[in-house]
């Protein structure tokens, strides 16, 4: 069998080495370095939590795989530091826990079972054990390795069914495949429209900012995600290094469009995540450090969503780094079957 993964981002290569296990022919399509866009920078957020039962399953799942990737690979990818969610609406989180039967406690502020950055926030908390940083910089470095020479570095121009398989053409090459995936993040809706395969296909400009932490902050930090309340910025934060705090937050969609263009999105964020370290976060220190870009969709939620098109697959979502591991199997045993994975989560909605 001969399959083409169209997309080196994590998703693209856990799904290539997943298929090299099966013995299966697989070649990798992607346009710059590997994982050097959506799934760019070092560190991430994992966390079990969710708002959506099945998610929290699917993340479990993935833990599990993480842990098998690490002994592969020699290394932790997983800093199991625990993720806390806080905000009005955590009971929501928490009742998905519950009935996925994912271990969990909820908490006030102030409770000497948070190690954050901040005492006191909007509404009550909820400690995600399971949760932690997701070590990028290793998990790149691992996949890379595992896929060795089955990258090739080339932009793909179109997909096509045809009678003797699925034709993809990148330049003046085209090579035929008995199946075809595509997961090449913002390229994915119009490579997917080609075999008539409707995605999402909105863009926003995104931005992530480190800060210095200052002396005296609790050990280890937990992740946090805060949810917005009013004129609260809704974020996401984590430990990005040694001594730095990554913070990055859910703006108005008018501060971040695509059209807007992206110099003016990044000073909206800088702005936005500088001021709530300033007012909300008193272990940092407000002088930005570093910063990573990216590109999102804003009607995607915190979902796995699959569509397919005879023997071509198109996968989309957002936060996805989580569920690499998972994504990578159920792809490759898709191709091999012609199947289509169950969607998991919302449809189409802002992300949270």
């Amino acid at each position: 069998m001969k399959v083409a993964m169209v997309g080196g981002g994590v998703v693209g290569l856990s799904a290539t080495v997943a298929l090299l296990r099966r013995g299966v022919d697989v070649r990798c399509y992607e346009s710059g370095e590997p994982m050097g866009e959506r799934s760019a920078g070092d560190t991430r957020i994992f966390r079990l939590a969710h708002t959506y039962p099945d998610m929290v399953a699917l993340a479990a799942q993935s833990r599990a795989l993480f842990a098998e990737w690490s002994d592969r690979a020699g290394a932790a990818l997983v800093d199991e530091v625990g993720t806390v969610v806080s905000g009005a609406e955590v009971g929501t989180w928490a009742k998905a826990m519950a009935t996925a039967g994912a271990a969990h406690e909820m908490v006030a502020a102030g409770s000497p079972l948070l190690r954050l950055p901040a005492r006191t926030f909007a509404g009550p908390a909820l400690i995600d054990p399971a949760g932690g940083v997701i070590r990028v910089d290793r998990i790149r470095a691992f996949l890379v390795d595992a896929v060795g020479n089955r990258v090739r570095q080339a932009h793909v121009d179109a997909v096509e069914e045809t009678r003797l398989g699925v034709r993809v053409k990148s330049g003046t090459e085209a090579d035929t495949f008995d199946a075809v995936v595509i997961c090449a993040g913002a390229g994915t809706s119009a490579l997917a429209a080609g075999v008539g395969i409707d995605t999402p296909s909105a863009l926003e400009h995104h931005l992530r900012v480190s800060f210095p932490l200052r002396p005296g902050a609790p050990a280890p930090l937990q992740c946090w995600i805060t949810e917005p309340a009013d004129g609260l910025l809704g974020t996401y934060q984590h430990l990005a290094g040694p001594g730095s705090w990554a913070v990055g937050g859910h703006l108005d969609p008018a501060l971040v469009t695509w059209a807007g263009g992206r110099p003016a999105a990044e000073r909206a964020s800088l702005k936005a995540v500088t001021d709530h370290v300033v007012e909300h976060l008193p272990h940092v220190e407000p002088r930005p450090i570093g910063r990573l870009y990216c590109t999102h969709d804003p009607n995607l939620g915190d979902g796995l969503q699959f569509a397919r098109s005879g023997r071509v697959l198109a996968m989309y979502g957002e936060n996805l780094m989580k569920f690499a591991p998972l994504l990578g199997e159920m792809l490759a045993q898709a191709c091999i079957d012609g199947s289509t994975p169950a969607n998991a989560g919302p449809r189409r909605q802002q992300p949270q």
